[in-house]
């Protein structure tokens, strides 16, 4: 049994999940509900709430009375060190500048800790995942958009305002228009949300007789990446042409990311990688091999990401732990780096 089980507390713009988890990242007891986004702000932090008892109450009674903290992982921007998620698009217009660590600390009694869900992921998969035993890498999620993190010298990355690490919105070409309305992200290309965008102008372009066939069933604008992916697997050349933009954007960004950064790996996880696997990062390793920096190239691995769906939760461990009794994250600006923070 853990001598230091947290509260892992993974807030997302449609599900929020709740968990207890130990020293060895065991996620014990997990819970999962909708995110009541049309409700408000207040109707969410009520379902936070309601989520983490949740699982105090369904964990065993050894574990739920020495908990320790919570660790929230919410999408940003927000600012770490007062644990305020400054606005979030996808869980609403009113959802800006709420101070989440702060109320689930006042409700439950616990230290709470807040920070972007791409950092905590990368805490997760240094504690317990791909980058075990590894003090400088990248953590990359591409999923419906492209997400990251740094970890150097054992810590994360922050920058002066906690934006640091938003890798997915690296510029790797002149055009193609990434859902933050800029030109040239790495995610214009790779993230699901712009595929999908790219696949639906190329059916009303009459392009993809495959992805024709499939809006004529699902409806243009259910039209994702899976479906994409599909079309390739069947032959689709639109489709092909799509991936395949995405896998060679991946690639040139790779090597920016050594030639600029210098890690040991590149950790990679996410829907639309886990669905790709090899297909993705196999051109990423090619073209940093024969591109990056003699260097830094000899060193990095691109690896697969271990952890899955769970990161959110595992990494909330590692988050209170390395953050408790930290007077930096109790409210202000850090004046000190803390062990993973």
């Amino acid at each position: 049994m853990s001598a230091r089980p947290v509260l892992a507390l993974d807030v997302g713009g449609t599900n929020i999940r709740a968990a207890v988890v130990v020293d060895d990242g065991t996620r014990v007891i997990m819970t999962k509900g909708r995110t009541p986004v049309a409700d408000g702000p207040d109707a969410i932090l009520d379902a936070c709430e309601a989520a983490l008892r949740d699982v105090i109450i369904k964990a065993p009674d050894e574990i739920s009375r020495v908990i320790v903290g919570i660790g929230i992982s919410s999408p940003g921007p927000l600012d770490p060190w007062r644990g305020v998620v400054i606005g979030t698009p996808n869980m609403g217009a009113d959802f800006i500048d709420v101070p989440i660590a702060s109320e689930m600390e006042n409700r439950l009694g616990l230290p709470a800790f807040l920070e972007r869900d791409t950092n905590v992921a990368a805490l997760g998969e240094q504690a317990f995942g791909a980058a075990r035993g590894c003090a400088d890498f990248i953590y990359l999620t591409v999923s419906t958009g492209v997400g990251g993190a740094i970890v150097s010298e054992g810590r994360l990355l922050h920058g002066p305002d906690g934006t640091a690490g938003e890798l997915g919105h690296t510029p790797v070409s002149m055009d193609g228009v990434c859902g933050c309305g800029a030109t040239g992200h790495l995610e214009a290309f790779i993230g699901g949300a712009a595929m999908a965008r790219t696949a639906r102008a190329a059916i009303a372009e009459g392009a993809s007789p495959f992805l024709a066939a499939r809006s004529a069933l699902k409806g243009i604008d259910a039209i994702e990446a899976r479906d994409i992916a599909e079309g390739e697997d069947a032959g689709d050349p639109t489709c092909h042409a799509i991936f395949e933009r995405g896998r060679r954007a991946f690639a040139v960004a790779c090597v920016g990311f050594v030639n600029a950064l210098n890690p040991t790996r590149i950790v990679v996880g996410g829907a639309i990688s886990d669905a790709q696997g090899e297909r993705l990062l196999g051109p990423a390793r090619a073209e940093v091999a024969a591109t990056a920096f003699r260097t830094p190239r000899d060193r990095v691995q691109i690896v697969h990401a271990e952890l899955g769906a769970d990161v959110g939760l595992a990494g909330g461990h590692p988050l209170v732990i390395a953050r408790l009794g930290d007077p930096a994250w109790r409210g202000g600006r850090a004046n000190s780096p803390s062990a993973n923070g």
